[in-house]
């Protein structure tokens, strides 16, 4: 039961018109038509753009009187859509439509060329009744423009004793934008929407904060567990709403963090980790349209297997399901792994983990391309690329913490993993290395990074990072989306994070398939820009920057780092040099003076500057001495 939408291509970006169509604003009046619509009779529609699959997926026409589909393109007439033959549009006439329904947005000019067409007394009606109010629209003279579809969704709660809180900033500013406002959109678990609100940007580059204790005393709420929709107005450069995501407790206990949701629903998520002793793991199902998700809809299968076991239950337009993974797929264990069948009902989705100790951490799966095939010439590339992909993740000081990496299959043509982790001190010099050999893709091994680096000779109290590579010396299939899991636990409170991400060709002047990826430009991508968001008090902010490279590149970085206000003007800046494949770990309060930690205030961020290669950032927050008490971590975002 997966939605037929295009939500996003890995050649041309996202598409916009599954938002259009499934915006909060859209749903009502979407609602209204479809009651014209019934009470006209029965309906013939007019889809000249090939927009009737959507429409349907998204706002359901089969309960309508449907007469007939007609199309414009003489090449298209005679497929099938929604269950109906394509017909010439010149046929229209003799439809005996009452009513004509034209599937498309920006239709006058459509409506006038088949006016004349019309069964006698019909209708005209056109998509143009969902439209959002024009001062929510970034350009008026193009509605399916992506920059009006500048949207997200997030994770967020409020209730016994746990709290939430998005942070980004007004990187649109930046680009050029000029007045940038959110329209926030707060939905609770049974998608009732229980506040709605425009936030006015601060100037470029401003920090933007979203509290759920401030969002719900400032709209006298009861306690909620949902999502909170974003939609940028007059964003520019950026169609993509980037944030950081922090979950917190009156205790420390809840601690962690995560990041922007990923706007385009997919059809499978993989990564998802089985509960580990005395874990309960649950995975949070939140509907990213304004219609229901059907029972049988959801599913969950062990990483390499075929029996799916599907999710008995209804889950309401915008609405939020907690799923104890348990409940579906009873007695799988860490590290064995989870694979999710979407449908494209949802944004890459949370999951929770709680151990029986209390403490709690969120984290994400991440997108199972389907798309992708085996790639033989990347076997080939190591004269040319040298470690060609490279997915880099932090060793954390083994005095303190344990470092477990666990690779992940991320697209269906990944029948086996040929991985080896390559281990390398602060300095970049390789202190270990080890093969995993070619992993079967229903696989559940893990490498103890922190045992590893202590055999190796790392210090205690020193640390470094980790590289997951390909590994050819027994063949295997490669198609450049290599994928991994890493999760760190404090070994005196017990309290643990994780993160997961995808490779990337790091710091080579030649490119293959889009790598080295630029965010804002053609390959190669050769600087960095990331985003560290401030603690505020009670916790310290820290980051672990590590500097990858597949070749040899410059000796040295030149890494700016810039203590930045809720204003987005500096207020202190300090200069670091990190050798090539090595790493340097910092916590805000402790490279930043009190002063200028006050003067930056909570909604301040660190801005992580280098123009001289691309680094690869981890952040989280502490609390408690050195984050004795508690500590969160994911991979970091760049704009």
């Amino acid at each position: 039961m997966a939605l037929t939408i295009e939500t996003f291509s890995n050649k041309i970006g996202g598409f916009s018109t599954f938002k259009a169509l499934g915006h909060p604003l859209a749903a009502e009046p979407a609602k209204q038509l479809r009651a014209k619509l019934e009470a006209a009779g029965p309906v013939a529609l007019y889809d000249p753009t090939g927009m009737a699959e959507a429409v349907n997926a998204i706002h359901d026409l089969s309960g309508l009187d449907l007469c007939g589909l007609f199309v414009q393109d003489v090449e298209t007439i005679g497929d099938t859509r929604i269950g109906l033959q394509a017909q010439p549009v010149t046929d229209l006439a003799s439809s005996g439509a009452k009513a004509v329904l034209i599937t498309a947005f920006e239709a006058e000019r459509l409506a006038d060329q088949i006016r004349h067409l019309l069964p006698e007394g019909a209708d005209l009606m056109t998509l143009d009744a969902l439209r959002i109010p024009e001062d929510m629209q970034t350009n008026p003279r193009r509605y399916l423009d992506n920059l009006n579809w500048a949207t997200n969704f997030a994770f967020f709660r409020d209730d016994e004793g746990r709290h939430t809180r998005l942070v980004t900033a007004n990187y649109w500013g930046g680009y050029g934008a000029e007045k940038v406002e959110i329209w926030a959109c707060l939905f609770d678990a049974d998608g009732r929407r229980l506040a709605h609100w425009r936030e006015t940007l601060g100037p470029a580059n401003a920090g933007v904060v979203f509290d759920s204790r401030d969002v719900r005393a400032r709209f006298d709420l009861g306690p909620f567990a949902g999502q909170l929709f974003l939609h940028v107005i007059g964003a520019k450069g950026h169609d993509i709403v980037k944030y950081a995501l922090d979950t917190y407790g009156d205790d420390n206990a809840a601690l962690s963090c995560t990041h922007d949701a990923n706007a385009w629903p997919a059809d499978l998520y993989a990564g998802l980790p089985a509960p580990d002793q005395g874990e309960r793991v649950t995975l949070w199902v939140q509907n990213s349209h304004p219609a229901p998700i059907p029972k049988g809809a959801i599913g969950l299968r062990r990483m390499g297997r075929d029996q799916t076991v599907w999710l008995d239950r209804e889950v309401p337009p915008f609405g939020s399901y907690p799923l104890d993974v348990a409940d579906l797929l009873p007695g799988l264990a860490w590290p064995e792994q989870i694979e999710i069948e979407a449908g494209k009902h949802m944004v890459r989705p949370r999951y929770e983990i709680v151990k029986g100790n209390g403490r709690e951490r969120i984290s994400h799966p991440n997108v199972e391309r389907v798309d992708l095939v085996d790639d033989p010439k990347i076997r080939t590339l190591e004269d040319l690329m040298g470690k060609g992909y490279i997915l880099p993740a932090p060793i954390l000081p083994p005095a303190d913490y344990d470092s477990v990496a666990l690779p992940t299959p991320m697209s269906t043509a990944q029948t086996d993993l040929p991985t080896q982790a390559v281990l390398y001190d602060a300095g970049g010099r390789e202190i270990a290395r080890h093969s995993f050999g070619r992993l079967p893709r229903d696989h559940a091994q893990t490498l103890d990074l922190r045992a590893l680096a202590l055999e190796a000779g790392l210090g205690a109290g020193e640390y470094g990072h980790a590289e997951l590579i390909y590994d050819f010396r027994d063949g295997g299939v490669a198609d450049g989306w290599l994928h991994g899991l890493f999760r760190y636990t404090d070994r005196r409170s017990g309290h643990a994070a994780e993160t997961s991400f995808g490779a990337h060709m790091f710091n080579h002047v030649l490119t293959y398939k889009g790598e080295p990826q630029s965010y804002a430009g053609k390959p190669p991508g050769l600087s960095t820009r990331l985003f560290l968001r401030i603690g505020p008090d009670g916790y310290d902010a820290f980051c672990h920057l590590i500097y990858p490279v597949s070749t040899e590149w410059k000796a040295t970085s030149r890494t700016e780092l810039t203590l930045t206000d809720g204003q987005g003007q500096a207020v202190a800046s300090e200069t670091v040099e990190i050798p090539a494949g090595g790493s340097f770990r910092f916590t805000q309060r402790g490279l930043f003076s009190a002063e200028a930690c006050a003067q930056a205030g909570a909604d301040g961020y660190v801005l992580i500057r280098d123009t001289t290669c691309r680094l690869f950032g981890y952040h989280g927050l502490m609390a408690g001495e050195r984050g004795a008490d508690s500590f969160s971590l994911d991979h970091m975002f760049g704009f």
